[in-house]
């Protein structure tokens, strides 16, 4: 079954691994909330205080917010460490430490987007990319769920198979993926994606609460996005999407310019910000021969990592932005733990409505 996305007036929500994409502007793009009126001055006539007593079994409910956080720990050689205990973890938001309320090293279910970059430029490495995709599936535990996102250009990102555990419903999807011509998207797709996922977990019960990543597999350029770089950021922020980049550089151009980066250069830190940010990882091969051994670690990455969960001690709803910071303590002989996630969350409350490019749609 195939959801096709339009671009203008639908907002796709995505959480997965990308490979590449464009993104269509929002049904409420253009649109400004609804005043709220302010109520008539009503006069109200004091009523008496009754007098406190002590219910054993009245129920106190506490409004907390509980940040989750998902964190790979490796070495100097980037190898995995996963014999860790909570003692040895700190963590710290806007510099301030904070107590631990909630560690695991269990394996956890995850959802995540293959989000896979069709356009022209991806057309020697695509039979390649359809096999290490199905390296990764074949990996997935009986309570992973996977959506397929195909994507060119900003008019053209699908969702080729929607949130399933079944491998041959998703394999099916991946063998139907074809080359498209088109300018490419990526920002478009990986901010689509990313709500789709978030949008997922959130129609889930909180019982059901998994580990949310997208994959991406683009070239890297971005040429025809309706979204920009800041408001990307802005949205990543908020959601708990981690991201794994795979990018085929390598073609694009590595002259930079008199004060500029190169075509290449731009990419490259375009996709490890976008996977650093988030506490995921980026790739960069130098030969499609190397996707399935990709394919492999990205699956071992996402599922060899700590659950870690706080109460922040700033408990203002403000919608500000706050730094966070986790610490390993050094292994045996200073042995050097690097703690790898997210680098921060915006606080809940009201933060400023996004404002989004006014942009006319492109004739047919």
């Amino acid at each position: 079954m195939k959801n096709k996305i339009a671009l203008f007036g639908l907002t796709v929500a995505g959480f997965g691994i990308f490979w590449g994409g464009s993104a269509a502007e929002p049904a409420s793009a253009g649109r400004l909330p609804t005043p709220t009126p302010t109520p008539a001055a009503v006069t109200v006539k004091p009523t008496p205080t009754p007098t406190p007593f002590d219910d054993p079994n009245e129920v106190i409910k506490v409004d907390t917010e509980l940040v989750n956080l998902n964190v790979r720990v490796v070495d100097r050689n980037n190898r995995p460490i996963n014999d860790l205990q909570q003692k040895e973890f700190k963590i710290y938001e806007d510099n301030n430490l904070q107590v631990i309320d909630f560690f695991s090293r269990s394996e956890v279910p995850t959802n995540y987007a293959l989000v896979i970059d069709n356009s022209g430029s991806l057309r020697p490495q695509l039979e390649k990319v359809i096999e290490a995709g199905k390296i990764l599936i074949n990996t997935n535990k009986a309570e992973d769920e996977t959506t397929i996102v195909r994507f060119v250009g900003r008019d053209k990102i699908s969702i080729e198979q929607p949130f399933t555990s079944n491998k041959s419903d998703l394999m099916d999807a991946l063998d139907n993926l074809y080359i498209e011509g088109g300018q490419t998207a990526i920002i478009d797709a990986v901010y689509l994606a990313v709500e789709n996922v978030d949008e997922y977990e959130k129609s889930k019960s909180q019982n059901d609460r998994k580990r949310r990543a997208l994959v991406l597999v683009t070239d890297g350029e971005d040429r025809d996005s309706y979204y920009n770089e800041k408001q990307l950021f802005e949205l990543l922020r908020e959601s708990e999407v981690q991201i794994y980049v795979i990018g085929f550089v390598g073609d694009l151009s590595s002259e930079g310019g008199f004060i500029g980066k190169s075509p290449q250069g731009k990419a490259k830190a375009f996709l490890e910000r976008m996977a650093g940010e988030t506490g995921g990882k980026a790739y960069f091969p130098s030969s499609v021969g190397e996707l399935p051994a990709l394919a492999r670690d990205i699956s071992n990455e996402l599922r060899t990592q700590y659950s870690i969960g706080y109460i922040p001690s700033n408990d203002a709803k403000d919608g500000s932005f706050r730094n966070i910071k986790v610490v390993v303590e050094d292994g045996p002989n200073k042995q050097k733990r690097i703690a790898v996630t997210r680098t921060g969350r915006v606080a809940e409350g009201s933060t400023p409505t996004l404002q989004k490019p006014v942009q006319a749609p492109k004739p047919n």
